[in-house]
């Protein structure tokens, strides 16, 4: 019985050591890599690692023959990858390799179908290879548009299947999306404004509206008097315990009473001499006062800059009311995409609330997965009408403040100023900015400053040539971006002191 389960372990494990190559693969690979009906099963796996591992390395090292697939085969499948440039999109980016692997083994595997379809080997090979080098010269295409617009892209196929991903890519709404990508590109002041939202950690440049010569405290020594104890042994006072020692006049009665004995009093007389007769212990304590020079904390005679900070949660309210069209709402699209960008390389928060008329409120918190891209592709690809109503998203920003996620958030208003906040919601925004720390950052896509927004903002980002990105290239007639001091002196309400 035992040699018939050892025969019989033997021969499982010889099957299994055929599928040891599996544990160097991952686990998306081990389907198609068992079932492709090209070549035997332990050659394929084997081939497939070290082919996965070349490109990975970026180089095909053609120098080197794997026994999978077979010669005419590989010859035709590394032509492929070499003409597509394959090998280097996927140089240390597992997720495309990935993709390519077992994009290359299900088109492998139609060779088998072709030939029943009546062609020979050689047509089912190339028709195998053609079919493989259409499908990559495409889905390159999107990654590299994918790429432009979010940067590295295999976080995103890490986090959504191809399909989905390439149902988003081939939307109607996706060139808007491009568009808006290479619209930013014309804008890098606007993306580095975007970037500094937050307030989480500190960064090199200074905090402006802070006061740039605040009194700090610096580290000093100065004297002081601390009152000490110190014990003093043997000294008469407490009596605390009792222990050994060669007082006489503290030992214990019991050690007198050996002096009484003939015999015993040589047994005290040796105690004594090795001073451990039994004795009361006695203490006292000394009380003292001393002064010594201690670290301290004292203000400054110097003072210090304030640094800014940076790189924290964003809430961007972006004005979609109909004067937005044209220019302006392609720079305010475009400023939207660059924080959901920057929100995904940096691992941020960022919500969108985009408004219009009264009660025209959508409120978004995308991610970059396959729900967040389409509902990205989609407020995108949507025009701006309406009217203007900024009370609603303000109110809802405000609320959105009091949670924990939101209490370093910056807000960014994206608009052509045609708008104003009632003095209610005013007021609301700067209680936010005096007891939350808030911060405001406007991006005017207008030709003229306008009281709404010199009333929210702390500071104003104006884009000058927005008609550039529109329909429309029709200059500015306006001379001044100051018109409103100038025609309307009053006009402006300086804060309250």
């Amino acid at each position: 019985m035992s040699d018939a389960r050892e025969v019989t372990a033997r021969l499982f494990e010889q099957r299994e050591a055929q599928l040891a190559p599996l544990d160097r693969l991952p686990r998306g690979l081990w389907l198609g890599s068992l079932i492709n009906s090209q070549g035997s099963l332990q050659p394929r796996l084997i081939s497939l690692q070290g082919l996965r591992d070349a490109l990975l390395a970026g180089d095909l090292d053609a120098s080197s023959r794997r026994p999978w697939p077979a010669a005419p085969l590989a010859d035709g499948l590394a032509h492929c990858l070499r003409a597509l440039d394959l090998p280097a999109l996927c140089r240390d980016r597992e997720s495309i390799t990935d993709l390519v692997l077992g994009s290359m083994l299900w088109h492998l595997d139609r060779i088998v179908d072709y030939v029943d379809r009546g062609d020979d080997e050689a047509q089912a090979r190339a028709k195998a290879l053609h079919a493989f080098m259409e499908d990559w010269r495409e889905r390159r295409k999107l990654l590299e548009e994918l790429e432009t617009v979010f940067g590295d892209a295999d976080d995103l196929l890490k986090n959504m299947h191809w399909d989905e991903l390439c149902g988003v890519l081939r939307s109607e709404g996706w060139p808007e999306v491009v568009r808006a990508s290479r619209l930013m590109q014309n804008l890098p002041e606007l993306a580095r404004v975007i970037r500094r939202l937050g307030r989480v950690s500190p960064s090199d440049a200074v905090d402006e509206p802070a006061p740039l010569d605040r009194e700090v405290l610096e580290r000093s020594r100065a004297p002081r008097a601390d009152p000490r104890v110190t014990r003093v042994p043997d000294m008469p006072g407490e009596t605390r315990a009792v222990h050994r020692s060669g007082r006489i006049a503290r030992m214990l009665p019991s050690e007198t009473m050996l002096l009484t004995h003939p015999r015993l009093r040589l047994v005290w007389h040796a105690r004594h001499a090795e001073r451990s007769l039994l004795s009361y212990e006695e203490d006292d304590r000394l009380q003292e006062t001393v002064v010594e020079q201690q670290p301290a904390w004292r203000p400054s005679p110097r003072r210090s800059l304030a640094r800014r900070l940076e790189s924290g949660p964003m809430l961007i309210c972006v004005d979609t009311s109909g004067s937005m069209q044209g220019g302006a709402e392609a720079v305010a699209k475009a400023a939207v995409l660059e924080a959901v960008r920057a929100a995904h390389a940096q691992k941020r928060a960022c919500r969108i609330y985009a408004f219009g008329g009264p009660e025209e409120i959508l409120e978004l918190e995308l991610s970059l997965d396959g729900p967040g891209i389409g509902e990205l592709t989609d407020f995108i690809a949507q025009g701006f009408r309406g009217g203007t109503d900024i009370c609603g998203p303000l109110e809802r920003i405000v609320a959105r403040l009091a949670e924990e996620r939101w209490q370093l958030a910056d807000l960014l208003i994206a608009s052509d100023g045609e708008f104003g906040a009632t003095p209610e919601t005013a007021s609301a925004i700067a209680r936010a900015k005096a007891e939350l720390g808030l911060r405001v950052q406007g991006v005017l896509v207008g030709d003229r400053e306008t009281i709404g927004m010199l009333e929210l903002a702390d500071d104003i980002f104006w884009v000058r040539d927005w008609r550039h990105y529109g329909t429309s290239d029709a200059a500015s007639p306006l001379h001044s971006k100051s018109l409103t001091a100038i025609y309307f002196p009053n006009a402006l309400r300086a804060p309250k002191p």
